[in-house]
């Protein structure tokens, strides 16, 4: 009887992973973050810092950024009883609602209130325990723009749960990368953090940079708990590609995309040729990257769809390889953490 494909197996993408190598600040200056440089070609590993990284772009590439601001989508309040409630703004449906994860008991018709005349109303209980539901100033129902208003005024960044302590000020700078400027993330992509705008500076002497958006969603840290990864329902997120950007995914020019965000919009245009809509498409050894030559990343969670993107890249033997030598060379993953460039 012949051995199922490893590729296909979740628990392939597993490893373990000492805690104090969990980043819970960035770097500071932000390009001081170390950065493992795998080169494809000459099959070598080289150890360096995000500084250094013009030395290690080829020349003629293009670079993909994905332009998503992260909102203040994580606000406290109360229900009419008096009881504590959490809830964290996941995005907007077209028809004015909006999905919504809720912390503490619910039910349909349900109001919480929140700060500065803010308060929601439940209208729907999802089966992946999310919920549908509208948002009110005082007793007027209101869209997406006055809600990113309250929620600039009263939110809190939504720190991944892996961070473990409460946002602070220095995160509303820390957890939003330099290319941001279209509301609408909960995540953000993390790649992007790296770059401060001396190093950017130093970038754009040499290559253009291409900005597309994908508003992130909290499914990017929903591990895949099906036995086989072509069994996990991939979560969706609305994304934009301006006509410049298109463009350039259109031709034969050489990418290097800044983050798996990026590399998703990327694949999902070059198959469908849509410049705007839900992303769902599912990177990984499968299903591998077609358009994106390159790509920048930090360092992901076990068993999640991000770590087998990186696999999409370089296979599953060479991620789990790769990911051995950072943890043994001190290196700090996740959101906070350093990065990988895949040449």
């Amino acid at each position: 009887m012949s051995q199922p494909d490893r590729t296909l197996l979740t628990s392939s993408y597993d490893y373990e992973l000492p805690k104090e190598l969990i980043a819970s600040y960035p770097a500071n200056p932000r390009s001081s973050a170390k950065l493992l440089v795998v080169d494809r070609i000459n099959a070598t590993i080289t150890h360096s810092n995000i500084s250094d990284i013009c030395d290690f772009i080829p020349k003629n590439t293009a670079i993909v950024v994905n332009n998503t601001k992260v909102i203040k989508a994580r606000i406290f309040g109360r229900k009419k009883s008096g009881g504590k409630i959490e809830c964290v703004v996941i995005k907007p449906f077209e028809d004015g609602s909006f999905l919504a994860l809720v912390r503490g008991k619910v039910k349909v018709g349900d109001r919480l209130f929140f700060e500065d005349n803010l308060s929601l109303e439940v209208l729907e209980l999802l089966d992946d325990g999310s919920r549908k539901v509208s948002f009110f100033e005082g007793e007027a129902k209101i869209g997406f723009a006055k809600l990113i208003e309250k929620l600039e005024k009263i939110g809190h960044i939504p720190l991944p749960p892996y961070i473990n302590r409460e946002d602070e000020k220095s995160d509303e700078t820390n957890y939003q990368s330099r290319f941001a400027s279209n509301a609408g993330s909960v995540a953000a992509p993390t790649a992007s953090l790296h770059f401060d705008e001396e190093l950017l500076g130093k970038i754009r002497q040499n290559h253009k940079l291409y900005e597309l958006t994908l508003h992130v969603g909290l499914g990017t840290f929903k591990p895949v708990e099906a036995e086989n990864i072509e069994e996990h329902p991939m979560h969706s997120e609305y994304f934009e590609i301006p006509t410049e950007t298109a463009k350039l995914l259109d031709s034969d020019k050489k990418i290097l995309c800044i983050g798996t965000t990026s590399t998703r919009t990327v694949e999902y245009y070059d198959r469908t040729k849509k410049t705007s809509g839900e992303c769902d498409i599912f990177i990984n050894p499968q299903n591998p990257p077609k358009r994106a030559d390159m790509l920048l990343t930090n360092f992901h969670l076990p068993k999640s769809t991000l770590i087998m993107l990186v696999a999409g890249f370089v296979g599953l033997d060479r991620t789990l390889e790769i990911y051995k030598e950072a943890i043994e060379k001190k290196y700090r993953f996740y959101s906070y953490g350093d990065a990988m460039l895949i040449l």
